[in-house]
């Protein structure tokens, strides 16, 4: 359901920032290690540190607008 908004969105904020997609349901483990507990769930990461989260779906320019209003 979110994925055509996702791929917007990383078209908009690519080169400055990557977005990945994690299926959760072969990536078992990772979502584990981060602690994923709902689907869609939004990390953002710096230097290898999550410095924040938003659960849910949003639209490509909600994506764009959260991504960059958490940069430091």
């Amino acid at each position: 359901m979110m994925a055509p908004a996702f791929e917007q969105a990383a078209q908009q904020l690519e080169p400055g920032m990557r977005l990945a997609k994690v299926n959760t349901e072969e990536a078992q483990a990772l979502a584990a290690r981060f602690n994923i507990r709902s689907i869609p769930t939004l990390a953002l990461f710096m230097n290898g540190r999550e410095v924040a989260r938003q659960p849910g779906a949003m639209g490509a320019a909600d994506i764009v607008r959260w991504a960059r209003s958490q940069r430091v």
